[in-house]
């Protein structure tokens, strides 16, 4: 390998800042578990009050808020209302049949975008059929390229879960990149939703965690899910403060990476892959090229990381760590 390393498998690669690293170890902590670590709770009040929620539970990971989640919403048998190729199915591991005995009911969704009225359609009453539970949906929707839900979907998802009394769900790992696309405040997408999964260890930049966002009676049921799946963490203030950090200092970053989204995207196309530009909304770009690992493979030999997803398609996820000369550099050796 010649030249620098330019890590765009994910947005999960980032390393703490320094300003990340001294708030961690000046960090005061206690136990969590008993709800007693003060900058814990002060990420979790810090993000419901961005949100506009009542209460905040911080947890290792994604998956775990949005299993959690699942958890509380349903009951045993229950079918999760989502849209195809989303999160909570390709990549959680079975985790909702596994944990919860509820089943996914997927409905269209072309980039990423679903119907209101499917998902009105994917609702079932009868007898014959496994009960609708909840609905989720995913913001931005990342196998989709990290396509963003436009508010007024988003708004009608919310009228067809009011009407049918059904909970909905945001996995909104990467909601705030949704919100810096779309140039509204995290609330206007958080609302239309009876809980939400942020994520801070993806585009926001902080090494471990997400936050569950919901009502109080909510969390409360949530909390006793997190013990049940291994998520007390003791004295979690040491993450928590590098959280903190994330959340008022990384959505401000958002807009470059998906400015430098956009420009290798059209690098891509000029140099003949296939990248539908009308999916690359936020900081995520996925081409169409034959063999991709060996092409990974060869870019990875150069100093250029990027994911293999499947055997013909490469996704690239820009972040705060990729500086312009950076890009420049992944340009060069895709032009080449």
């Amino acid at each position: 390998m010649t030249g620098p390393r330019i890590d765009l498998r994910s947005d999960t690669v980032t390393t703490p800042t320094e300003r990340m690293r001294r708030a961690m170890h000046e960090a005061v902590v206690g136990d969590d578990v008993y709800a007693e670590d003060p900058t814990v709770s002060e990420l979790q009040r810090e993000a419901a009050d961005l949100l506009g929620f009542e209460a905040g539970l911080f947890m290792p990971s994604g998956t775990m808020t949005n299993q959690v989640a699942i958890a509380v919403h349903t009951q045993r048998g229950q079918e999760v209302i989502c849209p195809e190729g989303s999160h909570i199915y390709e990549w959680e591991l079975g985790m909702m049949a596994t944990f919860s005995g509820v089943v996914p009911r997927f409905v269209p969704a072309p980039r990423g975008v679903p119907d209101p009225d499917d998902v009105r359609r994917a609702i079932r009453r009868s007898i014959h059929q496994s009960p609708s539970g909840m609905i989720s949906l995913e913001d931005t929707h990342n196998k989709a390229g990290g396509t963003v839900l436009p508010l007024e979907v988003l708004a009608g998802v919310r009228d067809v879960a009011e009407q049918e009394g059904l909970p909905l769900h945001l996995d909104g790992a990467r909601m705030m990149n949704a919100a810096a696309a779309q140039g509204v405040r995290p609330s206007d997408i958080a609302r239309h939703f009876h809980s939400v999964s942020l994520c801070l260890s993806k585009g926001l930049g902080a090494p471990v965690g997400s936050v569950l966002l919901g009502s109080r009676d909510f969390i409360g049921a949530a909390h006793r899910y997190r013990k049940m799946m291994g998520g007390g963490m003791r004295q979690a203030g040491i993450l928590a403060a590098a959280g903190l950090i994330a959340l008022r200092e990384g959505p401000a970053l958002l807009q470059e990476d998906h400015r430098r989204a956009r420009e290798l995207a059209v690098t891509l196309k000029e140099a003949g892959y296939d990248v539908d530009l009308e999916t690359v909304q936020t900081n995520m770009i996925y081409a169409t090229l034959p063999d991709a690992q060996t092409r990974v493979n060869a870019w990875a030999a150069r100093g250029l990381l990027a994911s293999a997803l499947d055997h013909d398609r490469v996704r690239f996820v820009l972040h705060h760590q990729i500086t312009d000369d950076l890009l420049a550099h992944a340009q060069d050796i895709i032009r080449s």
